[in-house]
């Protein structure tokens, strides 16, 4: 049961942290902070992981109605609000701005289209942390910002993609089985973006978590059962 807990203490940070690029923001992630918060068990356990007595402030909020579901105390942000008021170092000029519009509406959201824009002039400049440093840059622009969200969304989903196809590619091990209790948040996430084949790799590695931990219920009982004898 403790293990339970801190499965889903650790899928609720996750989300928590992963706000900025969830669909719905903090409407959609408050629901499930306080759909799945309800043992008592779960908060012991966030509270021995990094800002986890911040989200425990933050899910209290919510239940006391002192914070509304579609927002969240400025001082209870994930990181300490760092990603809400990131600033580019690099910045976009008139010319390049319309240049990023006129290439979000040609480019395909495809991991090819990801590469070409990738290698557009004024995109290499911002460096390997492109897609947050981009977003800083157009932060002042609503629309241009919410496209680029899109962006961001897309690249973050074929690399959740890889990472599950990578894991269910090799031999399953409790490694990859905690790895994968750790990114269920953003596999539940982004794999069902793919249709069909998305929600059928979900299956899998939920099967997968499943099936090992009966496996080690299995072998717990063995081990209970031999020390008796």
């Amino acid at each position: 049961m403790q293990q339970q807990a801190h499965t889903i203490a650790q899928r609720l940070l996750n989300i928590y942290r992963q706000e900025h690029v969830i669909n719905g923001g903090w409407v959609a992630v408050n629901k499930v902070l306080i759909a799945e918060s309800d043992d008592p068990q779960i908060f012991e356990e966030l509270e021995k992981l990094p800002t986890g007595k911040r989200l425990i402030a933050h899910i209290n909020n919510l239940r006391e109605g002192k914070t509304p579901m579609d927002s969240i105390e400025p001082d209870l942000l994930p990181y300490g609000g760092l990603l809400a008021t990131q600033e580019s170092k690099i910045s976009l000029d008139e010319q390049e701005i319309e240049e990023l519009k006129l290439a979000l509406t040609n480019i395909k959201n495809t991991p090819d289209g990801l590469k070409r824009l990738r290698q557009l002039p004024f995109i290499q400049k911002f460096g390997n942390n492109w897609l947050d440093d981009v977003k800083a840059a157009v932060g002042s622009d609503k629309e241009l910002s919410t496209r680029w969200d899109a962006i961001i969304r897309t690249a973050k989903a074929y690399q959740t993609w890889d990472s599950a196809k990578q894991l269910t590619s090799e031999t399953l091990t409790e490694r990859s089985r905690a790895q994968i209790q750790a990114d269920m948040p953003e596999f539940e996430t982004y794999l069902p973006m793919f249709g069909e084949s998305g929600n059928k790799m979900l299956t899998k590695l939920r099967t997968f978590i499943s099936s090992m931990s009966t496996a080690q219920e299995n072998k717990e009982t063995t081990t209970e059962t031999r020390s008796d004898i």
